[in-house]
């Protein structure tokens, strides 16, 4: 398989790390569109939004578990942010692994394209 983010998660290709555990791991998007942006993934190579099932949505589940920590180590917590997973072509996503951005830092635009 030739993914990115799996070559990320073996270190194959370096990431500046936000956070990681056994399962997860957020790093800084290397093309920022915001003053914070960050990619949260699963360590298991899950495709996209449509291969979520429900053997593998706990991983899901446990992402958004994080998002609060990981907010608060970015330190946008407070000031608010937004989290983003595009699907498919006509949605933008450049990556088949499942990722969530969370972006902020600053104020974001109300039109989401």
């Amino acid at each position: 398989m030739d993914c990115l983010f799996c070559s990320i998660i073996s270190g194959e290709i370096p990431s500046t790390k936000v956070y990681e555990d056994d399962e997860i791991l957020a790093f800084k998007d290397i093309n920022p569109l915001a003053s914070v942006h960050v990619l949260i993934i699963p360590k298991k190579h899950i495709s996209g939004i449509n291969e979520i099932t429900s053997e593998n949505a706990e991983i899901v589940a446990k992402i958004f578990t994080k998002i609060p920590e990981i907010t608060r180590i970015l330190s946008v917590n407070e000031s608010g942010y937004r989290v983003v997973s595009n699907c498919g072509k006509d949605g933008c996503q450049s990556v088949n692994h499942l990722h969530f951005h969370i972006l902020g830092g600053e104020k974001l635009s109300e039109k989401m394209c």
